[in-house]
């Protein structure tokens, strides 16, 4: 150990790179976290417990660390913090984005300003205090932009508080749940931008910009926008992907970004790039530290911190190759900001998260099994365990568990992160409140249709004439007829990544010895709620016996 500190902001999970990468260089490593129990605290040299959010303490700490011997640089990946590293970096001196440039990047509205002001594609906008939230008002603004639009908080990650607006009646709730979830009660409201979403990570140094990461995004389930995986490389069209990252470019070069790492969220939509937002943080969601090192072979929490630290990224200089500048049709006119690289994926990896119906914990099984799938890399369970409470996601923190794969090919990839995903059952308690108005269809006020059906044949399932019994330990697949047996031929597959057909077969796998069934309460079951439900009702029958 070279006895030079690094302060890392963060103790979870998504820190974990850049610990182990600090470590890995030889420094003394030194983490600060508001939770003093969190997952990554045992691999710190030394922790302090500091909230994220209290800038003048981050900077008073990290003083104390550069007076005791040296401070060669302050970082987080994954975090809604880059704003903390950068007001005590700029002060103390070490190489960062500047304090407001990171502002911009963190302040949703502050943001949309600085596109504005540069003419960057992106959605038309409104901030709305807390003070001035009212039915009214914000009807109003919401149909200036028009339906659907978009609400999110003003300054938060991990899509908590973010949602579709579709109609007049669920602007005043979805605008009061937005502004709730942001540390300043501000919430936006911006049109909804239509098109497949990309995820972008970057490096920004030395007047050049290198791409390190560009991802498929697979997000679902409105209102809510929930990422149940992403894929890396993307698989666009070169055209476009050198647009998205030129408009990209642009928006770095407009927030002011240009000593660390940058992070975007971007739809390529009917008029071209458009950005959601721009971080200015390496990404979270296991794309930085696992998709993309897996598929490019570059540990790039490593080579960003050796940016933080004033040094060379001697890997990404070495390997990056030369990109052409191709500014989207709304800024045709624009200048190249940066010099452009890129840094390619030779190979595959693929990310898929598994997610609950609501009720509560009664196990989960099949973890090991998923970890047993040809080309698993990781299988990362949340910490969900019995007797807990669980839900539908409405933000990707509430997502159940992650897989994620690196094949040579792209199908290998996909396939199969989803048959280890699909390996995973979370077994529900049986005879539920919250379960069973699920499998009813009860939606909360200004969610219709949410949460949604396993599969779009629920309804026709539903006029099918299912009175009687499925005998005790029957497998239900025999007794079925030969109308429901069409409609579990479909190859539409759910958030399990099984058709209906599959779903059924496992149940007569798990559920070998079952009780009697109502033939209409399991069909409606399955076909609403996947093999979570199906198992409910089997374990609710057996409890009701």
């Amino acid at each position: 150990m070279c006895g030079k500190n690094v302060l890392i902001l963060g103790a979870g999970l998504m820190q974990k790179p850049a610990i182990l990468a600090s470590k890995k260089l030889g420094y003394n490593t030194v983490v600060i976290d508001a939770d003093p129990a969190a997952l990554c605290v045992p691999l710190a040299d030394r922790f302090e417990k500091i909230d994220l959010k209290d800038r003048e303490k981050i900077l008073d700490f990290a003083s104390e660390l550069k007076n005791e011997s040296s401070l060669e640089a302050i970082f987080t990946a994954g975090t809604d913090f880059s704003a903390s590293v950068s007001y005590a970096g700029e002060k103390l001196g070490l190489c960062c984005h500047t304090f407001k440039a990171a502002l911009n990047a963190s302040v949703k509205p502050q943001m949309r300003a600085c596109f504005a002001a540069a003419g960057v594609p992106s959605p038309l906008y409104f901030s709305i205090k807390k003070e001035d939230i009212n039915p009214d008002y914000t009807v109003q603004l919401a149909e200036r932009l028009g339906f659907p639009c978009v609400v999110k908080p003003a300054d938060n990650m991990g899509a908590r508080g973010c949602r579709m607006i579709r109609k007049s009646p669920e602007v005043y709730g979805a605008v009061q749940a937005a502004a709730a979830n942001s540390r300043t009660s501000t919430a936006i409201l911006e049109q909804y931008m239509e098109g497949p979403e990309y995820s972008i990570d970057a490096l920004v140094f030395n007047g050049s910009m290198t791409v390190t990461g560009f991802a498929d995004r697979h997000i679902y389930y409105p209102p809510y926008f929930i990422e149940t995986g992403h894929t890396m490389p993307t698989k666009i069209e070169e055209k476009k992907r050198l647009e998205l990252i030129s408009a990209f470019a642009l928006g770095v070069k407009a927030l002011g970004l240009t000593c660390g790492a940058a992070k975007a969220d971007i739809k390529y939509t009917a008029s071209g790039p458009m950005i959601g937002e721009i971080a200015a943080r390496l990404s979270g969601g296991y794309m930085s530290g696992w998709t993309y090192p897996y598929a490019s072979g570059c540990c790039l929490t490593e080579q960003a911190l050796l940016i933080a630290c004033g040094r060379q990224p001697e890997y990404l200089v070495k390997n990056r190759l030369p990109l052409e500048f191709t500014p989207p049709l709304s800024c045709a006119e624009a200048q190249q900001p940066f010099e452009l690289f890129d840094l390619p994926c030779p190979q595959v990896s693929a990310e898929r998260a598994w997610i609950s119906i609501p009720g509560r914990i009664k196990g989960i099984s099949g973890l090991d099994g998923a970890s047993k799938i040809p080309f698993i890399k990781d299988v990362l369970p949340r910490s969900v365990c019995a007797g807990e409470n669980i839900d539908f996601p409405r933000n990707n923190v509430q997502k159940c568990g992650n897989v994620i794969t690196l094949a040579a090919g792209r199908e290998d990839a996909v396939s199969y992160a989803e048959k280890a995903a699909a390996c995973v059952l979370i077994r529900l308690e049986p005879c539920n409140q919250e379960t069973e108005e699920f499998l009813s269809g009860k939606t909360k006020t200004g969610e219709e249709l949410f949460p949604p059906p396993a599969y779009s044949m629920l309804p026709d399932v539903e006029k099918l004439n299912l009175s009687g019994i499925i005998p005790e330990n029957v497998p239900v697949l025999q007794d079925a007829g030969s109308e429901l047996l069409k409609l579990l031929d479909s190859k539409e597959k759910n958030w399990n990544y099984m058709t209906a057909r599959q779903t059924a077969e496992i149940f007569d796998v798990i559920c070998c010895r079952h009780p009697a069934l109502d033939k209409k309460r399991f069909w409606h079951a399955l076909f609403r709620g996947g093999i979570q439900a199906a198992v409910y009702v089997s374990d609710s029958s057996a409890e009701n016996k």
